[in-house]
């Protein structure tokens, strides 16, 4: 997985009464774009991110 600052990531719920979450790449600590990422989710908490498979990145255009 890459990802860019900028960039949403988006963290699947892993059953029906868990929701999506999201939040953009602030900082990425990986070597070219790998994890792990600082993100700061919608609702303003801001951690640090080891991506799973239920995540998916959704690259930002400029």
């Amino acid at each position: 997985m890459q990802a860019s600052v900028g960039d949403r990531l988006v963290i699947r719920g892993k059953t029906v009464e868990s929701p999506d979450r999201s939040g953009v790449v602030t900082e990425v600590h990986g070597a070219n774009g790998g994890p792990p990422y600082l993100v700061r989710f919608d609702d303003g908490h801001e951690t640090l991110v080891y991506p799973g498979t239920d995540t998916v990145v959704e690259h930002h255009t400029a």
